[in-house]
């Protein structure tokens, strides 16, 4: 058995109702003047006023951030520390899916260090403590909550760049399953997908180990067996349960374990059309899964493992199965979430797979691939999943 590290970074409040809890946790943290960055979607739906009436009748003054949009970039980070700057917090809540948390994360490295968020590219560039922090996600998907890095789009060049630190994570990750009940389908759906693709891929990646790979397969048990369930009945608590802690688990996975080929084919998508991350993902998770069954993966970490899991559920696939039909279910959940197949079908150019190969092959998550990942593989992929 091979030695590792393992990091838990973040205290785990969960559980349906847990939203409740928020005031007395910031307050037990020593939350005096937060900064609650929030997308205008959870203004809408209330949740931001929610949060500050909790905060506030704890006693801790709230400063509420939302100029900001999806996949946020260096420039709504640099807006936020501005409003930081104004404002004094001395600590930091991330309210809502994955661009809110992320973005709560780049505006604390540039407050407490200053500069710009490339700067931070990479890990451990912050030389001054970070404040503390709390992350409610209320979404199912990126597993930002459980990691110590966040993912920042360049607003000029719209690459993105992973920032972490080791206390860049969040103190405490606040799930409460009710919270994702009101999300859209699609959202449900592209970043259920996303959870998937994380616990497919650090399953197999050559950073795993012995602790992570236990995690990456309980996340592959919660979300495999119920996002099917939680499309077709959106209310369902149990089902939204499962699909935010193996989201969480993921997530936990990713930050021991990293991330493989489909992840760096995913996002030059995104930075160059603009592709739903979900969506990418829906296209090539198969592909990458089929290129890498021609290389050998180790048993203790092969696909087969996977599929077998599945087959313990009598309502999945048929018994029998191999690792070879992991990719057929995977296509499946994306079709049955209404997610596109093909990258012609997403208006991708073909005549364009060079030049995406070219960023995919500079992707920092392929080198964690369990087969070498370089152009001609990005290149082979794209035209599979084309």
């Amino acid at each position: 058995m091979d030695s590792f590290d393992f990091h838990t970074r973040a205290r785990l409040v969960f559980g349906v109702g847990a939203f409740a809890k928020l005031g007395e946790l910031a307050r037990e943290a020593g939350f005096r003047r937060t900064l609650l960055v929030a997308d205008e979607g959870l203004v809408a739906a209330g949740y931001v006023a929610q949060a500050v009436k909790l905060l506030e009748t704890s006693g801790v003054t709230v400063f509420p951030w939302h100029d900001f949009g999806e996949n946020p970039d260096s420039a709504m980070v640099a807006a936020g520390r501005e409003f930081a700057v104004e404002t004094r917090p001395d600590s930091i809540i991330g309210l809502g899916g994955g661009s809110s948390l992320d973005c709560a994360k780049g505006i604390n490295f540039l407050y407490t260090n200053g500069g710009a968020m490339a700067d931070y590219r990479g890990y451990g560039k912050a030389l001054k403590p970070l404040l503390h922090t709390i992350g409610v996600p209320t979404t199912s998907g990126t597993g930002s909550e459980a990691q110590s890095y966040t993912l920042i789009s360049d607003a000029v060049t719209h690459e993105k760049m992973a920032c972490g630190n080791h206390d860049a994570a969040f103190q405490i990750a606040l799930l409460d399953p009710a919270l994702t009940v009101t999300q859209p389908r699609e959202v449900t759906a592209l970043s259920g997908f996303d959870a998937l693709a994380h616990a497919v891929e650090t399953f197999v990646t050559t950073k795993r180990n012995e602790h992570s790979t236990k995690l990456s397969l309980e996340a592959w048990r919660l979300l495999s067996t119920n996002y099917e369930r939680v499309l077709a009945a959106p209310d369902d608590l149990e089902a939204r349960a499962a699909m935010q802690l193996g989201a969480y688990y993921a997530g936990a996975a990713i930050e021991n374990s990293m991330l493989g080929a489909a992840h760096a084919c995913a996002n030059p998508l995104t930075q160059r059309y603009g592709t739903a991350h979900g969506a990418a993902l829906a296209m090539l998770l198969p592909a990458v899964v089929r290129w890498n069954q021609a290389f050998r993966v180790p048993p203790s970490g092969g696909y087969s493992t996977l599929y077998e899991e599945l087959e313990s559920w009598p309502a999945l696939p048929p018994k029998g199965g191999t690792q070879s039909d992991l990719p057929q279910h995977l296509a499946k959940l994306a079709a049955v979430a209404g997610l596109p197949a093909r990258l012609r079908e997403a208006g991708i150019p073909r005549e364009d797979l060079p030049l995406l190969a070219v960023a995919a092959a500079k992707q920092w998550t392929g080198t964690f691939n369990p087969r070498p990942f370089d152009y001609d593989g990005a290149m082979e992929i794209y035209e599979c999943a084309y």
